[in-house]
């Protein structure tokens, strides 16, 4: 079972201007939201695909979530996916790689370029490609 579908949320009803909300509008979206987002749809991916491989405890899946969605895990899939990736998601990849943040140290840079990655897919609606990297980056867990 996939999580994410082809279709858009129900615009928020706290937004100012819910009646003109879209999703589409993602590139006028700075790296660091991209990240943002991008940061809670790999979560909930890697929560995914641990419930689904079996019944456990909430503890542990936690446990293990966490293993998955930690700087230096997410660098480590950054690297596996590389090859993988289109022009123009690479592009998005280096721009949250090589945004400024307050730490400087390489994992977390490299989970800033996934995590913006993820984000700028979630934002394009383009469910099947996140899925397809993500199971690049899960292939044998």
């Amino acid at each position: 079972m996939r999580f994410f579908k082809k279709k858009l949320p129900a615009p928020c009803p706290l937004m100012p201007d819910a009646s003109e909300y879209s999703i589409k509008n993602h590139i006028q979206y700075n790296t660091a939201s991209l990240a943002f987002i991008g940061d809670a749809v790999y979560s909930l991916l890697a929560r995914e695909k641990l419930l689904l491989a079996g019944d456990t405890s909430a503890e542990k899946l936690h446990i293990a979530a966490v293993d998955m969605v930690n700087a230096s895990a997410q660098a480590e899939a950054a690297k596996k996916i590389m090859d993988s990736l289109s022009e123009s998601e690479l592009a998005v990849f280096r721009r949250g790689r090589n945004m400024h943040t307050a730490r400087g140290d390489a994992d977390y840079h490299a989970a800033t370029g996934l995590e913006a990655l993820f984000g700028w897919l979630y934002l394009s609606e383009e469910y099947d490609r996140m899925y397809i990297l993500f199971d690049i980056i899960t292939k044998g867990i």
